[in-house]
């Protein structure tokens, strides 16, 4: 997706606005870039841990991938590997000379050891590769540099290397500086307590300052390998408030507004000097029921929330517009092997005679519990208004980002509203979020996933979604990914999507070669400003 961009932020230096509480803004400068959005979401600057498009936002821009996937025709193309060969056993990566922000050269050494790291730290962002049999145990003696310039990537099970290839491609795949990393390890923490609040990459720009739910200050290295970015800073300035931030983008104070409610967004509509854009995620907003309470056990009650419970259509029009659009199977409806939508709307005269046979005739009690930002409150709020109609009350707490995250990962709410993004481009990749668990015990405390988080086993529908990320040959492939999905709709699912979920974004018409990134990987140093 080829994005125009538009006006910049700050004043005469970004680093009087880093140092300022409240600056007075004025048309931002030519060589700097200011982006308006949320950042309730980024509690950790580690590539290897933060994992939400937010934080991929920032990281894109401070770290190389070995590889990365163009949007527009999810086409892979290298970022520190000029070349890959593939064979029945593996991948080998050859790596282009770069440096670090540091000035320590780019090695193998330093790309085996970042994904080692990833599967060590064994955090939520790397739930997308131990999905192909990747794990601290097996790490080290399947991911080594072979020479400097050659990392080897031996295969853990029997994989579609294109389907590994994309998940590299995503945030947590990002190469770390090794020699800056190992300097700061405290309690064999492999760098994780430094790396949270600092960066050691080989992107086109470094983190100058973190300042949680305030700011964040990338500076441009002169280190690059790439071409020169244009821009010497880049301020992602939180703006929780969506009518605060319209009126910042209006008035020239941001150049960037990623975080706008939809009646905002829709505001920008025909006016000549911004441009309206939005990115495809591949993702959802999806609610999570724990099917480890009281009455959400119940797949009867599941089921009727989920067919009977919700306006899909209604809050699709009135609440999240340009942020996606209904959909309740977990592929998006316009990718290949992708399924019809099943009959679940707004029925609650039906779905209250339900609950009454299903043991419930004076309904329940139970919470909602959202990240408080666009438009996820709107929806937990509708959602709240649709069940009540049913007989069930819902009360909705809202949070910070990790505030809510945590009590996600914990098994610590009754309904949750969490939002994906496709793990690859396609519907397989799409699916893996709600077709994902291993092992749903506790004791395997597996919070990177999203159905262990929902305590929802589904051994018999896991089992087939590996059989189908095993198998190499897609005309075997498609029918399996059509039947996952048949078997997840028919499943009473504790976990399941409510909208397929785009990034509207609105930009200043000064702004050229904005490439908007559908899993937040947004790169800025092809980025330019005019007057």
């Amino acid at each position: 997706m080829k994005h125009v961009s538009k006006r910049l932020i700050a004043g005469a230096a970004l680093l009087a606005i880093a140092a300022v509480s409240s600056p007075t803004w004025a048309a931002t400068p030519n060589d700097q870039l200011v982006v308006g959005t949320s950042l309730a979401q980024v509690i950790s600057l580690d590539p290897q841990q933060g994992s939400d498009a937010k934080t991929m936002e920032i990281l894109a821009n401070a770290y190389d991938r070995l590889i990365a996937f163009n949007p527009e025709t999810s086409e892979i193309y290298g970022q520190l590997a000029e070349s890959w060969d593939i064979d029945d056993t593996g991948i080998t990566f050859h790596l282009r000379d770069a440096k670090f922000a540091s000035g320590n050269p780019v090695t193998a050494a330093d790309a085996a050891f970042s994904l080692v790291r990833l599967f060590k730290l064994n955090q939520s962002a790397a739930a997308g590769l131990k999905t192909f049999g990747f794990n601290g145990d097996n790490a080290e003696s399947l991911i080594k540099a072979v020479d400097e310039r050659t990392l080897r990537v031996d295969f853990a099970v029997p994989v579609i290397p294109e389907a590994l290839l994309y998940r590299m491609s995503n945030g947590p795949g990002s190469v770390v500086d090794s020699v800056e990393v190992l300097k700061h390890v405290s309690n064999n923490d492999y760098g994780n307590e430094w790396l949270r609040t600092n960066t050691a990459g080989s992107g086109a720009f470094k983190v100058r300052r973190w300042s949680p739910n305030e700011l964040v200050l990338l500076e441009a290295t002169p280190n690059f390998w790439g071409e020169k970015p244009a821009m010497k800073r880049v301020l992602f300035r939180h703006v929780p408030e969506s009518q605060a931030a319209r009126l910042m983008l209006e008035r020239g104070d941001i150049d960037i507004a990623n975080a706008l409610t939809a009646p905002d967004v829709r505001s920008f509509e025909g006016k000549e000097d911004f441009v309206i854009d939005k990115a495809k995620t591949g993702g959802f907003y999806a609610l999570a029921m724990n099917a480890g309470r009281e009455p959400l056990n119940n797949p009867e009650v599941r089921r009727i929330i989920a067919a009977y419970g919700i306006d899909y259509a209604g809050i699709a029009k009135t609440i999240v517009g340009p942020y996606g659009r209904a959909r309740n199977v977990p592929a998006p409806q316009d990718w290949e092997g992708a399924i019809e939508n099943p009959d679940w709307s707004f029925r609650p005269e039906e779905g209250k005679e339900l609950l009454a046979k299903a043991g419930y005739p004076d309904g329940f009690s139970l919470t909602i519990k959202t990240i408080a930002q666009p438009p996820r409150v709107d929806i937990a709020t509708a959602i709240q208004a649709n069940l009540a109609e049913l007989g069930i009350k819902v009360d909705v707490i809202q949070g910070s980002g990790a505030e809510i995250v945590a009590q996600h990962r914990a098994r610590d709410f009754d309904l949750l509203m969490p939002q994906t993004s496709a793990t690859e481009p396609t519907a397989l990749g799409s699916l893996d979020n709600f077709t994902n668990n291993p092992d749903n015990s506790a004791a395997a405390n597996n919070a990177g996933n999203f159905v262990w988080r929902s305590d929802w086993d589904i051994s018999e529908m896991h089992a087939l979604r590996v059989k189908a990320t095993q198998e190499l040959d897609a005309s075997k492939r498609l029918p399996m990914v059509e039947q996952l999905q048949k078997d997840f709709i028919a499943s009473s699912p504790a976990v399941f999507p409510m909208f397929e979920r785009f990034e509207p974004l609105v930009l200043s018409a000064r702004i050229h070669g904005y490439d908007a990134h559908p899993w937040g990987l947004t790169r800025l140093e092809a980025v330019t400003k005019t007057d």
